[in-house]
């Protein structure tokens, strides 16, 4: 069945109770074990951490164990509530939308991981995030977020995959258009969920993404009143490089300050 057109709150509401289940592959502490000690070659110190589009609590478990003091939010509540189940009293959490982001104070570091930046499907509003979460930075904070090539949506938004785990099954339909979807193009993949062998589906709930070039991203990035100080790429296996390359590499990590 065709989908609705969704947001990322209605799509990640949608999605929440199994999110964790069929993710169960991502590995934050490889992921973060590399992306850290690029952080701390450009200055990284403290330990105050916001957590842009946290999500289930996935991205900051690993920054507890360090012990970070970690402040988090989403725009999906039931994404929330699952993390608050995790974290506890340890993590401050709250619903909000990173284009409306709120001053939550003076952070070392603010990050928004797994691609959610892509969800911003115009220029405006990828800088009005760039800008808001800015803004949470303090003197000599570190914005941290990756944003996905063009690699995965010749692959992942273009396939079709079926996932089977502790009694659900997924279907994801990629809708791109394989290797001619092209640079800055809007791709959909819908999602829907089964509960047991004879459940009924889901309604479907789309994914929309937006592909963001590298040299786009530098230009929001400075146009938000930031410095972008290194962009390094990788594929599944989490092992950065230099240069990106959009044709290889499943995303693109960026790392930005303010000027001066």
């Amino acid at each position: 069945m065709r989908p609705g057109h969704d947001g990322p709150e209605e799509a990640y509401e949608a999605i929440a109770p199994v999110y964790d289940v069929f993710t169960a592959h991502h590995d934050y502490e490889l992921w973060l074990g590399n992306i850290l000690p690029i952080a701390r070659s450009h200055g990284l110190s403290g330990r105050r951490l916001l957590d842009v589009g946290c999500g289930t609590g996935k991205s900051f478990l690993p920054m507890l164990k360090r012990n970070w003091e970690v402040t988090g939010c989403d725009i999906s509540a039931s994404m929330l509530e699952i993390a608050r189940g995790k974290a506890g009293d340890e993590v401050e959490l709250s619903v909000a939308d990173m284009r409306e982001l709120p001053v939550y104070g003076e952070f070392d570091l603010v990050w928004c991981l797994d691609d959610a930046v892509n969800y911003m499907l115009s220029e405006e509003e990828m800088e009005r995030a760039l800008r808001r979460m800015g803004a949470n930075l303090g003197p000599e904070g570190l914005l941290v977020f990756d944003a996905n090539c063009l690699h995965a949506y010749h692959t992942f938004f273009s396939e079709e995959q079926r996932v089977r785990r502790g009694g659900r099954r997924l279907l994801w339909r990629g809708q791109a258009s394989g290797p001619n979807t092209p640079p800055r193009a809007i791709s959909e993949a819908y999602v829907e969920v089964e509960d047991g062998d004879e459940g009924d589906p889901i309604v479907a709930h789309v994914h929309r993404q937006r592909h963001f070039p590298e040299a786009d991203l530098r230009r929001l990035i400075a146009a938000a009143g930031l410095e972008c100080v290194d962009v390094i790429g990788h594929g599944y296996d989490a092992v950065p490089e230099r240069p990106v390359k959009e044709l290889t590499h499943s995303k693109a990590v960026y790392f930005a300050r303010r000027p001066g």
